[in-house]
């Protein structure tokens, strides 16, 4: 029997349709892994270039600071990383490849999540389901890229050459770089789903627009505090990650205002 006649398969049916399920999400992404982790230089080219001095990001601020007619150059600057342990190069290469291993496979997993819960669906539940999942992909995909290029770098730059005095040097290693990228790039991608979150919860009748509107400034503190505890402890990153997230905020007013006006 096949996949798309799941509906009709018993307990067992079911759970060897999961089975067939994980067999292929695993094969794709130990795939995908094991072509990231042949590709090292390229990998970690990509990886260790949000904390080099002249990173994109800096020279496209420069670029259009100088076409406004102000002359802003960022100052070089070098962090060097280190590895305390023996293994620890080998142990974060292979650690890095399996993140992202799983991140290039996410719309394959997503596609083969949806086939499996799709038989089980209503019609109009189906229709919804399809334009959710997209938006759902598409905002983790801009929160992922919005820590590469704007969150991950300055905090870094702030942090890494922070200093309490000249004789104090900062020694970063492997992991923590790596560990904090990941940490706030994964952070970022689910808080973007703001919007998603608060279309579901009103299409469930828990918050309403009005309700949305009236609790704005809560909201807000909110959100503040939700960016400093997912953000490095400066003040500039949680700026950069609160302001986003209350523009989501809005969004997500409008998108419950509209659905309320659907319904």
């Amino acid at each position: 029997m096949s996949d798309n006649s799941s509906d009709l398969l018993t307990f067992g049916g079911h759970l060897d349709v999961l089975r067939k399920l994980l067999i292929r999400v695993v094969t794709v992404v130990s795939v995908l892994s094991a072509v990231v982790f042949i590709f090292k230089d390229f990998t970690f080219k990509l990886l260790l270039a949000p904390g080099q001095w002249d990173f994109i990001t800096y020279r496209m601020i420069s670029h259009a600071m100088g076409y406004l007619g102000f002359d802003i150059a960022f100052g070089e600057f070098h962090v060097n990383l280190i590895a305390t342990d023996l293994s620890s190069q080998f142990m974060t290469h292979i650690a890095t490849s399996l993140y992202l291993g799983l991140l290039f496979a996410s719309p394959f997993i997503v596609f083969e999540l949806y086939r499996f819960v799709a038989p089980a669906l209503l019609d109009n539940e189906r229709r919804y389901s399809v334009p959710i999942v997209l938006t759902v992909y598409l905002l983790f995909a801009i929160g992922v890229l919005m820590s590469y290029f704007i969150l991950f770098p300055i905090s870094f730059r702030f942090l890494g050459t922070y200093s309490v005095a000249p004789d104090v040097v900062s020694m970063i290693t492997l992991d923590s770089y790596i560990s904090t990228f990941v940490t706030l790039t994964l952070l970022m991608g689910l808080v973007f789903q703001l919007p998603v979150l608060a279309y579901i919860l009103a299409r469930l009748g828990f918050i309403r627009s009005g309700f949305m509107k009236a609790y704005r400034r809560h909201a807000l503190i909110i959100i503040l505090f939700l960016a400093a505890v997912i953000t490095p402890p400066d003040v500039m990153t949680l700026l950069l990650v609160a302001m986003p997230l209350y523009l989501l905020y809005e969004i997500s007013i409008h998108v419950v205002r509209r659905l309320e006006k659907s319904l």
